[in-house]
């Protein structure tokens, strides 16, 4: 009797166990086996190190990449004539030369997506989105100063890796990036995709208010085609509710885009 109830009460436990995604892992698919999630938020600096370091040397924005490397989305360098109030093309940093082939394709459901203005645009735009709401410009810190990136009339953004310099859809290791101002962590995740359109798990983004938050996850080998990304309980607006929770992104990192399918 005493075996047959200690059995019971060890396959309830496990049962527990493996229907629990915890901070790391979500509801829309299993994780991957092996793969290892970096997270942090106050002072990043360290976890951004680590992340960096586990894909590899920084290719920067040339075609034809180290395997072994990574890739940054920084936003600093985008010109004033295609950050806010105008849109980014989504392809801008997919070109074929360098300095912009670095492999990434932005699409949203909403109106478009968009870098942030810096503090001297000639169009007078308030940085930090402030031009959408002006108590953004104080609630949305930065750690690369000084713009920022976020969908408009959305909260959802689509990441679509291609080999850089080409049109052939890829695969990476791993991605990471840089949040601010993530109020409630089952508002701000990242779901990865594999070519297939499978999911390879959901991960919560870690709560830093009015601060900056870190989330990345690296897979044992290059299997991510595309990274759904969600910013916040809803997109940028004029008319915020104290229940409304809004973020938006600086740095992206990923592992160096190969030919998919891998």
């Amino acid at each position: 009797m005493r075996r047959g109830l200690i059995s019971f009460v060890a396959a309830v436990l496990a049962l527990a166990a493996a229907g629990c995604g915890g901070d790391d892992g979500g509801k829309a698919g299993e994780k991957a086996a092996g793969a290892r999630v970096v997270k942090g938020s106050g002072d990043i600096t360290e976890v951004v190190g680590q992340f960096r370091r586990l894909l590899g040397p920084d290719n920067a924005g040339a075609p034809k990449g180290d395997p072994a490397g990574h890739r940054e989305l920084t936003w600093d360098k985008v010109p004033d004539e295609l950050a806010a109030p105008k849109f980014l093309p989504a392809d801008f940093f997919n070109a074929k030369k360098a300095p912009r082939a670095r492999g990434a394709l932005l699409e949203t459901p909403g109106d478009g997506v968009m870098v942030s203005a810096d503090s001297d645009n000639p169009n007078g735009a308030a940085p930090r989105f402030g031009h959408i709401n002006r108590s953004y410009s104080d609630q949305f810190k930065t750690f690369s100063p000084e713009r920022l990136f976020s969908p408009v009339g959305s909260n959802v953004v689509d990441l679509r890796f291609y080999v850089p310099g080409t049109d052939t859809p890829g695969v990476v290791r791993g991605f990471g990036a840089v949040y601010t101002d993530v109020d409630k962590k089952e508002n701000t995740a990242f779901e990865y995709f594999d070519s297939a359109g499978k999911s390879l798990g959901k991960y919560a983004t870690p709560v830093s208010v009015d601060g900056l938050s870190f989330l990345g996850v690296v897979f044992e080998r290059p299997v991510v085609a595309r990274v759904r990304i969600e910013y916040g309980s809803g997109k940028l607006g004029p008319d915020d509710s104290a229940d409304y929770d809004v973020a938006v992104m600086d740095d992206f990192i990923y592992g160096e885009p190969r030919p998919g399918r891998e």
